[in-house]
């Protein structure tokens, strides 16, 4: 009695030769739609790239006569700024807000060097038997816990005398935190000076990236604007226009509208975040901190002075991991003391 074949049986090989394609793929151009995460984040990007397409493409298709009448560097301003916040749109995305972890590589200095050194040796122990490899290992653990020690200390000079470290450590990471971190769910870790996470960004605003999320919003809120004026140029142009052209255009510039208020109440308040050297976090949460409890509210502890704070924030040249240390007590004092004729004259605020 014979049997004939399956068509699965048939299939099988075909099935398997497909398999093992798409794994030599996978393995030699990997996927990034893969990760879930990454996959979101590129899409929320793709939507927003298209969203600033149909607002600044749909007045031109609209009204053809707007390129021709306006003078053409003026066409080419607007093309610039509109690439320009698309470019910083994508360059704040990207960027590292400042992770705690990061700043304790940093202070240890050689610490990659260090952990190469460390693997290098523990490699050439192995070879010569398992006492030596032992022995390289305890060495490690020792030099981790320096370390450690040594990330305490530094952080235990940044707090107020008398502060408990069990205040700083993360219950996530297992870090001790310096001033002004907090640790981001989404991101899972902890950003120094954490402002918040932005989700149309797909990334927290911190220390290392607050000054380029503050002119994304500011190139976002010209752009929002300068468009916003075509449509109104548009509809209030006397060409000929069809209802269908009207609609649309009408639709879009109540849209801006919203974007426009929105954008310009972040832009003023991050601004005054700025001017008085606060985070969003700080400002919301401020009972929360342990260490701003007792603050008048009134008073802003880590400010510098307007000028100072204005400089630290876009020209200043120091590392994204250089700490802040919590004010003494008699440093908060002089900044709770009212302001008098002579503190105006000479820029106390400043």
């Amino acid at each position: 009695m014979t049997t004939t074949p399956t068509t699965s049986s048939c299939c099988s090989p075909l099935k398997d030769l497909c398999d093992g394609l798409s794994e030599r793929c996978s393995r030699l151009v990997p996927c990034c739609l893969a990760d879930p995460a990454r996959r979101s984040s590129l899409g929320l990007k793709a939507a927003l790239l298209l969203l600033h397409l149909v607002f600044a493409g749909a007045v031109f298709l609209l009204d053809s006569d707007l390129i021709h009448s306006a003078p053409t560097w003026l066409n080419a301003t607007y093309l610039l700024l509109f690439v320009l916040t698309l470019v910083q749109y994508f360059y704040t995305s990207g960027s590292s807000p400042g992770f705690v972890i990061d700043a304790m590589s940093a202070e240890n200095g050689t610490h990659a060097t260090y952990l190469n050194m460390s693997r290098a040796s523990i490699q050439s122990a192995s070879k010569n038997g398992n006492i030596t490899s032992s022995a390289n290992g305890n060495q490690l653990g020792r030099n981790n816990r320096m370390n450690s020690s040594s990330w305490l200390k530094l952080v235990m000079d940044l707090y107020p005398p008398g502060s408990s470290s069990r205040n700083w450590t993360c219950a996530y990471c297992n870090i001790v935190q310096p001033p002004r971190s907090k640790h981001c769910h989404d991101c899972d870790k902890c950003v120094l000076q954490f402002d918040h996470h932005c989700v149309w960004l797909g990334t927290c605003i911190g220390k290392g990236n607050h000054c380029r999320f503050w002119w994304y919003i500011f190139e976002e809120t010209i752009l929002c604007t300068w468009t916003g004026i075509f449509y109104i140029t548009f509809l209030r142009s006397r060409v000929l226009k069809s209802w269908l052209n009207v609609f649309i255009a009408a639709l879009l510039l109540t849209a801006l509208v919203f974007c426009f208020i929105f954008l310009i109440l972040l832009l003023l308040f991050h601004s005054y975040l700025v001017l008085t050297n606060q985070t969003t976090y700080e400002l919301v949460r401020r009972r929360r901190i342990s260490y701003l409890r007792g603050v008048p509210e009134r008073v802003r502890p880590f400010s510098r002075g307007i000028c100072r704070n204005l400089y630290y924030f876009c020209c200043s040249k120091e590392s994204t991991y250089n700490l802040e240390a919590v004010p003494t007590s008699e440093e908060l004092e002089a900044r709770a003391r009212p302001y008098t004729c002579i503190d105006i004259i000479s820029c106390r605020c400043c």
